[in-house]
């Protein structure tokens, strides 16, 4: 299950996952989707570890951008994932 998160202003569509227990550790997929003319940009990244799963159709920087974000609102994802998602009142 993916629980939205934000959507950035160029239209790019932030969602997380719940909380995945993989090897005694608690890992988060966070999904970062853009539609283009032809479908859409994606990528996948995993916390805690920072590795991309998947990236089709974004540049380096934007990664990069990604990665800071990812950084600055790790504590949030994982605050999220194991409540549900956003509680929107």
């Amino acid at each position: 299950m993916m629980y939205p998160y934000i959507t950035l202003s160029d239209e790019t569509a932030v969602t997380h996952s719940h909380i995945i227990e993989r090897n005694e550790q608690k890992e988060i997929e966070v999904h970062f989707e853009r539609p283009t003319e032809n479908g859409f940009d994606t990528a996948r990244c995993i916390l805690p570890s920072y590795n991309w799963k998947i990236n089709e159709g974004f540049s380096r920087n934007e990664i990069s951008f990604f990665e800071q974000f990812l950084q600055n609102n790790a504590h949030l994802f994982y605050k999220y994932a194991e409540n549900g998602g956003v509680k929107v009142a």
